[in-house]
């Protein structure tokens, strides 16, 4: 069975491209490389181009039987300076690519949605039948997607998986592919980058916060985990298992500050860091329910913090000492 993995050069969809030829799958990879890495590429075919190109999309899609859509642009603050940027990319683009999958004739299909698609929950841990209320436009158009989806689902046949993310993180523990992000806003590898050598300074968003040490909580994962969810969709979807959204986290959740303890443990080096003002709309906790996951696909995730911050100090050192190539 042939795969179509949309955003396949980006740091989860590379992941999940792995899992998938591990378990036997043909995979394709589509990606415009406009914020990806051709490194994380090697030894797959890949289609260089955008997903909202239709004339592009129709030779490849005639050759596959499901559809991983990764592609789309992710980074909160950005969607509130240029939300049009992000309405094009992940609602129009996101439409071409259902559209010309449907034409095609794929009914299979798993989607790389997010937890912004919840805003700021009333409870914690969050469950999926939690109201979706995103606040920025990111997470607007991750919403406006799954809603298409379900529109898709109910009139056309369409079945699909919504797999809701919390904090992916980590890198492949062989080495061979991790996280490259430019730029950079995740919290993890911030902090290895403040303990490297060299002058780089970690921010830390408020200390004023009503947890134990004042700093943010999230459900930290990794991206392996993820990667094997993504796998146990599609395997649900091929025995005939009917459309569901799922969370995707630990359901434990750690502070700004343990991220730093452990990222000091690992690395045997201090953070640089300094505090600097809360950023607007950063809910306090984020904690996943994953149980939903665990009954439908059997899925829970097995790697620990350490587990994360390893494989990403890992990672990093090894993109480091490599040349990047275009």
């Amino acid at each position: 069975m042939a795969i179509l993995v949309t955003g396949g050069a980006g740091y989860i969809g590379s992941h999940a491209a792995r899992a998938l030829r591990r378990s036997g799958y043909e995979v394709i990879l589509y990606d415009n490389l406009s914020t990806s890495d051709r490194r994380l590429t090697e030894g797959f075919e890949l289609v260089t181009a955008d997903i909202a190109d239709e004339q592009a999309l129709k030779p490849v899609l005639k050759r596959v039987d499901a559809v991983m859509h990764f592609a789309a642009h992710a980074y909160v603050g950005e969607s509130v300076e240029n939300p049009r940027k992000y309405f094009r990319n992940n609602v129009e683009g996101g439409l071409c690519l259902l559209n010309t999958a449907l034409d095609a004739g794929i009914r299979r299909f798993v989607f790389s949605s997010t937890c912004a698609v919840y805003g700021v929950p009333a409870q914690i841990p969050i469950k999926e039948e939690t109201q979706r209320q995103p606040v920025n436009p990111y997470g607007v158009t991750k919403l406006f997607f799954e809603n298409a989806l379900e529109a898709y689902g109910r009139a056309y046949g369409l079945r699909f998986v919504c797999l809701r993310y919390f904090n992916a993180a980590g890198a492949d523990e062989g080495g061979e592919i991790g996280e490259l992000h430019d730029p950079e806003t995740h919290l993890i590898p911030l902090a290895l980058a403040a303990a490297a050598p060299g002058d780089r300074e970690l921010q830390i968003f408020g200390t004023d916060y009503p947890t134990a040490d004042g700093t943010c909580i999230r459900d930290y994962i990794h991206v392996n985990d993820l990667a094997d969810a993504h796998v146990r969709s599609l395997q649900y979807l091929e025995k005939g298992g009917h459309s569901v959204e799922l969370n995707l986290g630990t359901g434990q959740g750690h502070s700004v500050y343990e991220i730093l303890q452990m990222t000091e443990t690992v690395t045997g080096a201090a953070v640089r860091r300094r505090v600097v003002p809360r950023r607007h709309g950063d809910p306090p906790v984020l904690i996943a329910d994953a149980t939903r996951a665990q009954r439908m696909l059997g899925w829970k995730a097995t790697r620990s913090l350490r587990d994360i911050v390893s494989t990403a100090w890992n990672w990093m050192q090894k993109a480091r000492s490599e040349p990047q190539r275009a």
